[in-house]
């Protein structure tokens, strides 16, 4: 078991996953999810008898999945009448794969560590930008999430958290399944941040040189 001494949690080492492509979760956002391949249902059915705890990671091709992942905690579920299952997870802490584990189950089991996401545990308010302009970020992220028709309740986002809301740009910009990976597995929101504007940028000068060949 991995066990934390800031915030007196007990994480398993052991955690099925659900592998997911184009999907990034962060600890501290909720992500709602319509559970049905019956593979998945085996996998909710037992964490809710167990810790409701439950990994979520980016799949790639070939079966394999990327080495980062975050751990969930299932805060809400209901089962349908046809079989289906919607649940909400509750991110808590990232984790890296260490190694996969062979079973007998219809859903994927790893060892995982939570070492390097430590921070994911601490208090966020304190954070420290370095003159980072937030302010600009999120300006370019409204105008790039516009022209991109992505539509967003600013008024409620901008009652999250700072972290909250990072996290939240990051889930759900119309950006690349690697982007989106890169920006998972950076270890402080400071520097997520950081990348999420450098990769906002790119897609606006891309966008205006479009423009330019266009006329």
């Amino acid at each position: 078991m991995c066990y934390d001494t800031c915030m007196k949690f007990i994480y398993p080492e052991k955690i099925p996953l659900f592998p997911l492509s184009g999907v990034i979760y962060f600890p501290k956002t909720n992500l709602p999810l319509n559970i049905f391949e019956q593979r998945y249902v085996n996998l909710v059915n037992d964490v809710l008898k167990t810790n409701k705890l439950m990994g979520m990671i980016q799949s790639k091709n070939n079966n394999e999945v990327y080495k980062i992942g975050c751990l969930g905690k299932i805060s809400d579920y209901k089962k349908s009448e046809d079989g289906r299952m919607l649940i909400n997870l509750t991110g808590l802490i990232r984790f890296e794969i260490k190694k996969e584990i062979d079973n007998k189950k219809l859903y994927r089991e790893f060892n995982v560590d939570y070492e390097k996401f430590g921070n994911d545990l601490a208090e966020t308010k304190n954070l420290n930008f370095n003159n980072f302009d937030l302010p600009l970020l999120f300006g370019k992220i409204k105008s790039f999430f516009k022209k991109n028709g992505l539509l967003l309740n600013w008024n409620e986002f901008e009652k999250l958290e700072l972290e909250q809301q990072i996290n939240t740009l990051a889930m759900v910009a119309p950006i690349s399944n690697e982007e989106k990976q890169k920006l998972l597995e950076t270890v402080t929101i400071e520097e997520k941040s950081k990348i999420l504007s450098e990769i906002v940028e790119f897609y606006a000068h891309e966008n205006s040189q479009d423009n330019i060949t266009v006329q």
